[in-house]
Parts: structure tokens; C-alpha cells; sequence
């Protein structure tokens, strides 16, 4: 089906659920009402006992019947146009928009920063940004709904129905933030400045993001999917902004995480020995 084809029968199958919740809702209340009203003119040895059956009977109602909640958009999101592929992730308070062409090995874009979601709004804060430096700092808006494995967001400026990747839920979801690292057995904390180097997990998904808010610099950033399985960490790249080359790697390394400091070790896409430390970033 094309897009948005799929996009329309998406927004017509939530807004017939929405409004059949009310329909049915309302029917609810209208008969127990009716039920109530029964109960106020039957004799007066049953009133209170049978009264208060009915109030109690009513108070439920009203208590389940409130409208359906929106689904959390945590997770990682896909959205794919032939070649071009575009990911979503929002994750704890932090989120990035990448666009890129695996097949071609091409990087094209991606900005990010902390979200706030309350109802249908998306609020996005830009911290960093590959297109231009103008709305970094600046806050955005956006309109969203998400129903099972879809979400519909005007984020690209015209509504689009993405597929969910994964609900964030692993044990190393999450951002974290390079924070040390281990030389000859040490460990060399970093000094916490505007300079920073994250790495946004999912369930599926990870970036990591060499950036200054502060400054509006940008200095690299890398992604794709990762796993983590009986204390190995694997990374498998989908897009580079330094070296096209490195797509299609896998790079595996020992990790474990305790406090909320992940420690991983191993050698990085250049072949250099690391050992770094990442610790839990809150936003």
C-alpha cells in the first residue's frame, strides 16, 4: 500500500476507535443512570442497600471509562523511500533523527537533543544538528499519535506513518555519556564539559554523537543496530559521517555495566585498543 494510502487508513481506524470509545461510553453511563433512577423510587426498606450498590456501580464506570491513553513513543522508529532510510529513536528523554543510504554506504543528515512529550505534542530542544546550526538551542513542536506498531508524526513537516523498530527495552537502553576510560589499569576520568560524546541505545538500535551544544560544533557521529549477549557488545554499521567505508562492520567488544557505568573494551573501527567508560546520562 503506498504511503499515504497507509497513513490515511491509519488516522481513520483511530479516529473510528476514539469515537466508538465515546459512543459506547456514553450508553454505559446512560443506562446506569437509568438503572439509578429506578432504584430512587423503589421502596423504602431497599433503598439505602440497593443506593449504594448503584452509586458504587456508577463511580466505576466513570472511573474505566476515561478516553484511551497515547502509547509511549519510546523506541526506535523506520521510515524508508527506496534507497533512503530515516530512524527515530527516543529514549529517556533524549532522541536523534538520522537519514542515510546503507545500500550506497551515504550518510545524509541527522540532528537531535532532549523531547517532552504530553499528549499528541512532541516538544523537541535541538542540541546538534548536520543540516545547519540555526535551531540548535531552539525548541520545536510537533504533532503525534502512535497505535500498535505505527507512529503518524509531522516531524518531516508533512504527517508520516513510521514503523516502530523496537519499545526501548534492554538492559543497555538508554543514553550514556564517555565519562572515563582505563589506561594500564586506571581509570582516567574525563572532565565534564560542553563537549560531549553520547550514545544513544534503544532495544535495537545505537549512535553515538561527537558534539557542543554550546559551540553549535559537530564533530562525527555513527549508527546502526547492536546487541548484547553474555557480556558481548556488538555494534553492526549502518552509516559513518567520517568514513563511508566503515558501513557494513561489525565490531565486538567485552561490556558489562554495574551502578550505571557500562565498561566496554575491545578495539575501535580504526583497530586502536580501547577501554572506555559511559555513564547514564538523565534528561
Amino acid at each position: 500500500m503506498l504511503p499515504g494510502l497507509q497513513h490515511l487508513r491509519h488516522r481513520y481506524e483511530a479516529g473510528f476507535r476514539n469515537h466508538w470509545f465515546f459512543v459506547e461510553s456514553f450508553l454505559q453511563k446512560s443506562i446506569l443512570t437509568l438503572i439509578f433512577i429506578k432504584m430512587l423510587v423503589m421502596k423504602r426498606s431497599s433503598f439505602l442497600p440497593v443506593t449504594l450498590v448503584g452509586l458504587i456501580m456508577i463511580l466505576m464506570a466513570f472511573r474505566f471509562s476515561s478516553p484511551p491513553t497515547q502509547q509511549a513513543i519510546t523506541g526506535a522508529w523506520h521510515l524508508k523511500q527506496g534507497n533512503m532510510e530515516e530512524v527515530l529513536v527516543f529514549q529517556d528523554g533524549y532522541f536523534s533523527h538520522t537519514h542515510f543510504d546503507k545500500a550506497n554506504k551515504k550518510f545524509i543528515s541527522t540532528y537531535g537533543g532532549s523531547y517532552k512529550t504530553g499528549g499528541s505534542d512532541l516538544k523537541l530542544k535541538i542540541e546538534f544538528d548536520t543540516r545547519s546550526t540555526d535551531d540548535i538551542g531552539q525548541e520545536k513542536q510537533f504533532s503525534h499519535t502512535v497505535s500498535g506498531n505505527q507512529l503518524s508524526a509531522n516531524i518531516n513537516g508533512s504527517q508520516q506513518s513510521w514503523a516502530r523498530i523496537d519499545e526501548g527495552k534492554d538492559n543497555l537502553a538508554g543514553v550514556w555519556r564517555i565519562t572515563g576510560r582505563m589506561v594500564d589499569g586506571k581509570v582516567n576520568q574525563m572532565e565534564r564539559r560542553d563537549r560531549k560524546t553520547l550514545k544513544l541505545l534503544s532495544g535495537m538500535r545505537f549512535q553515538w554523537m561527537a558534539i557542543n551544544p554550546a559551540t553549535k560544533e559537530f564533530f562525527g557521529t555513527g549508527g546502526g543496530t547492536y546487541t548484547f549477549t553474555n557480556g558481548k557488545y556488538t555494534e553492526n554499521i549502518e552509516f559513518f559521517s567520517r568514513d563511508s567505508s566503515r558501513v557494513g562492520a561489525s565490531l565486538t567488544f567485552d561490556g558489562s555495566v554495574k551502578d550505571e557505568v557500562w565498561n566496554h573494551s575491545g578495539k575501535s573501527s580504526k583497530g586502536d585498543p580501547l577501554n572506555e567508560l559511559w555513564t547514564k546520562e538523565k534528561y
